[in-house]
C-alpha cells in the first residue's frame, strides 16, 4: 500500500479542525449569551407575576369588604 497523502494534508486537516473548534466556540458563546438573556426575561416575568398576584389579592379583598359593607347596609332596611 502506498501513502498518497502529502505533507500539507495534515496541516490542512489541522486548519479545518481549528476552524471547526473556533466555530463551535463562537456558537457556544452565542448560546450562553442567549441563555443569560432568557434567564433575565424569566426573572422579570416572575417578578411581574408576583406583583400581579399581590394586586389581585388586594383588589379581591377590597371587593369582599365592599360587598360585606353593602350587605350590612341592606340589613338595616
Amino acid at each position: 500500500m502506498e501513502n498518497k497523502k502529502g505533507p500539507n494534508d495534515l496541516e490542512k486537516l489541522l486548519e479545518q479542525r481549528q476552524e471547526e473548534v473556533d466555530m463551535l466556540n463562537k456558537q457556544k458563546e452565542y448560546m450562553q449569551r442567549k441563555c443569560r438573556e432568557a434567564a433575565g426575561a424569566v426573572l422579570e416575568l416572575e417578578y411581574k407575576v408576583q406583583t400581579l398576584e399581590k394586586d389581585l389579592d388586594r383588589v379581591s379583598e377590597e371587593r369582599d369588604n365592599f360587598e360585606r359593607m353593602l350587605r350590612s347596609g341592606d340589613d338595616t332596611k
